[in-house]
């Protein structure tokens, strides 16, 4: 990696979260507009599973000796697609980015060649604002794949939660219930396995890649017809510093899908977030979803806000 004179390239340990966590809230804010990290997310993403930081990450300090740049390779589930995040403080280190990204698919050849693969399909993401890194991206050889929307609505307006429609229920989650907790992670598993870039992870796997944000348990729900287990909603805090309760998840089993499953299991989130004094909902959707999700998400009041582009790429192996 090349960098200008005076600037330094280390690995990240996990004394550097509050540093690490300063960039990412810069880039975030050019972005995004506002802050959507916290340093349990940073701390999380430096223990990942299949993640080294001695290995899979790089810090960058400008002549100052001040922290300006992060990057990482994700991949949750040891399989698959390699994410490649590249964050910068947008007002101090652009022109470091695409050395870091350079740097980065470097390491992903070199984790294809360690895992015995040919090669390895790189992504990453591009949110609107972000011109110069999408530009950079393609310059890299990526090429946009799909496009992800963030949807939100103010709950200041909503009305009364309607009765769900016959033979429906929505329950809570059973807090501690380690075999309700297993039924969620079925219905959510089955669910998302007719989308393209779903990746199976088994339940042990899935409950330990859940942050400490995504277990507030009472805002989970298991919807059932005529008592059999039909959808699940799972919520999370990413967005509590916008005041916004955060559909993380939302799984409906094909054989119940245009049954009104998804719209009561929404309603029922809005209502408890609504409940909880937060002005608004959220949740992002694929645009290549098959089930087609977002005709569903605006019958309940969500509205398109901003877009975000993946860009994808495939790296060969080191050595091939």
């Amino acid at each position: 990696m090349t960098l200008p004179a005076g600037w330094t390239a280390r690995r990240p340990r996990l004394d550097d979260v509050p540093a690490l966590l300063a960039v990412v809230h810069a880039a975030d804010t050019f972005a995004l507009g506002h802050p959507d990290f916290d340093a349990e997310d940073v701390h999380a993403a430096l223990t990942a599973p299949f993640f080294d930081p001695a290995r899979d990450s790089w810090l960058v300090t400008d002549p100052d000796g001040r922290v300006v740049g992060w990057t990482l390779v994700d991949n949750p589930t040891g399989v698959g697609r390699e994410f490649v995040e590249v964050y910068v403080d947008p007002e101090r280190a652009e022109a470091v980015r695409a050395a870091l990204l350079d740097r980065m698919l470097d390491r992903v050849a070199e984790r294809a060649a360690e895992r015995g693969l040919p090669a390895l399909t790189a992504r990453a993401a591009a949110f609107a604002p972000e011109s110069r890194w999408a530009a950079e991206l393609t310059t890299a050889g990526f090429t946009r794949v799909k496009r992800y929307v963030r949807m939100s609505r103010s709950l200041a307006d909503l009305p009364a939660e309607p009765p769900p429609p016959p033979g429906v229920t929505v329950r809570p989650l059973r807090a501690g219930d380690d075999t309700d907790l297993r039924l969620f992670h079925r219905i959510f598993d089955t669910a998302f396995r007719d989308t393209p870039d779903y990746e199976p992870v088994g339940f042990d796997g899935w409950r330990e890649q859940l942050p400490g944000s995504a277990r507030r348990w009472d805002e989970w729900f298991v919807a059932e017809v005529d008592g059999e287990p039909a959808g699940a909603l799972q919520s999370s805090d990413q967005a509590l510093e916008q005041d916004m309760g955060w559909v993380r998840t939302l799984s409906v089993l094909p054989g119940h899908r245009r049954r009104g499953v998804g719209a009561a299991l929404l309603r029922r989130a809005f209502a408890v977030y609504a409940a909880k004094g937060r002005a608004h909902a959220g949740l992002g959707v694929d645009l290549a979803n098959p089930t087609t999700p977002v005709t569903l998400y605006r019958s309940v009041g969500l509205r398109e806000r901003r877009w975000t582009d993946m860009y994808e790429r495939s790296v060969p192996a080191a050595g091939v």
